[in-house]
């Protein structure tokens, strides 16, 4: 389904998006598709054949760790995840802005106590300082803005030893073909929306590593921050990699059913240039955010 957002208005008039109207793009897009990131994040692994969720769940120490917070937490993946590793030894918490996502994780935890609320990360006063070990953003961090808000806030939520982990977007210039994937699809969209790149989704600094390091340090000046870059791998037919490879880019969902599916035959004949008995690969570069609090 296109949507239809005013953010999308905005960047068709080359207007630079407010970050109200990017909340309302978000929601319509979540709303119409929720849950659309999880089984492609959950098939793309890394050289150890370890997904995005498990890069980031791999930080809980049980020993140190009892108060978990997954910060924009979807459908509930990552908390499911977290849930099946430790179970009853740790308290888990999740929030998200999107009403659709959050009915989705409720479901899906309907088994466990993990607590859920609907917030906005840039102002989580239900929460009060120091109440986690640990707070997780998947894939999430690339979409928030204002983001110093979020960075400040996560930081009042940590405990003094406290971890802030998120994966987010990496360099596409280290991920092979990734480029290609993003130009075939960007060219369906700018088309369209010919200011569609210019004005992205949420705050750029967030999706280089240099930015990001310098950004993270402003706000957390007393806590060690390391950015770790990754590639994550997806393996399947052509058609099928056309369509999920798709799917989670957030400017496919901005075209019509005609213009989108003139883009998954681009994509899928992309794809088969490269396929090996059937199977073709798409690489997705991220990076692995650690902040680490040094304690006393």
């Amino acid at each position: 389904m296109k949507i239809k957002s005013a953010w999308i208005s905005q960047v068709e008039s080359g207007q630079q998006p407010s970050s109200s109207s990017l909340r309302d793009h978000l929601n319509a897009l979540h709303d119409s598709n929720a849950g659309f990131t999880e089984a492609f994040a959950w098939n793309c692994r890394d050289a150890n054949g370890k997904n995005s969720y498990e890069l980031l769940a791999d930080i809980v120490n049980e020993k140190y760790h009892s108060h978990v917070l997954d910060l924009g937490c979807g459908s509930g993946v990552l908390l499911d995840l977290c849930n099946q590793r430790f179970g009853a030894n740790l308290m888990l918490s999740g929030v998200d802005m999107n009403s659709s996502e959050l009915q989705l994780a409720r479901e899906r935890l309907a088994h466990t106590d993990i607590k859920f609320h609907q917030g906005s990360a840039q102002n989580l006063d239900c929460f009060t300082d120091s109440s986690f070990d640990v707070i997780f953003c998947h894939w999430a961090l690339t979409l928030m803005d204002p983001v110093v808000q979020v960075l400040a806030t996560t930081k009042r939520l940590l405990t003094k030893r406290g971890i802030f982990a998120a994966i987010i977007d990496g360099d596409p210039k280290t991920a092979p073909g990734y480029l290609e994937v993003h130009d075939i699809i960007y060219k369906h969209v700018q088309y369209k929306y010919p200011d569609y790149g210019v004005f992205e989704l949420g705050d750029p600094r967030v999706r280089t590593a240099p930015q990001l390091q310098k950004l993270a340090a402003e706000t957390f000046e007393d806590f060690d921050i390391n950015i770790t870059p990754i590639t994550l791998s997806f393996n399947a037919a052509p058609s099928i990699l056309a369509r999920e490879a798709a799917g989670f880019f957030y400017a496919s969902y901005v075209l019509s059913p005609n213009d989108l599916s003139h883009m998954l035959n681009d994509l899928e004949k992309y794809f088969i240039t490269s396929q090996q008995d059937g199977i073709s690969c798409f690489t997705m570069p991220v990076n692995r955010l650690i902040i680490r609090g040094r304690g006393q």
